[in-house]
């Protein structure tokens, strides 16, 4: 079984970047595909973010597309997810996700999540 923990989250400025990271342990991510999500009031959490270990494009919600980057560090067995000019809406609990899948199967392991806190 595959572990994940985030990381990176913080106390942050309006405009400021951060980057947060889902390190993995535990087994192989040979054919993960790993997700980070955000929560949204009312909604619980949406999908933010996703990429294949194994590589090919990633995927994001159309909400952060454009700003938003997730990327891989396999020597590091880690996914990061760039977040550059936060906005206070982007205050929340971000969490890692991973679907043994490839993508088809849904997220089956989830991190506890890092905190994001942007203040004006």
């Amino acid at each position: 079984q595959v572990q994940l923990v985030e990381s990176g989250g913080g106390l942050v400025q309006a405009g400021d970047s951060l980057r947060l990271s889902c390190t993995a342990s535990g087994r192989t991510l040979d054919y993960y595909y790993i997700m980070w999500f955000r929560p949204v009031p009312g909604k619980g959490r949406d999908f933010v973010a996703g990429i294949k270990w194994k590589g090919g494009s990633p995927d994001y919600a159309g909400s952060v597309k454009g700003r938003f980057t997730i990327a891989r560090d396999q020597a590091d067995n880690t996914v990061n997810l760039n977040i550059p000019n936060l906005k206070l809406e982007d205050t929340g609990t971000y969490y890692c996700a991973g679907d043994p899948h490839g993508g088809s199967g849904g997220p089956r392991v989830w991190g506890k999540g890092t905190l994001v806190t942007v203040k004006a």
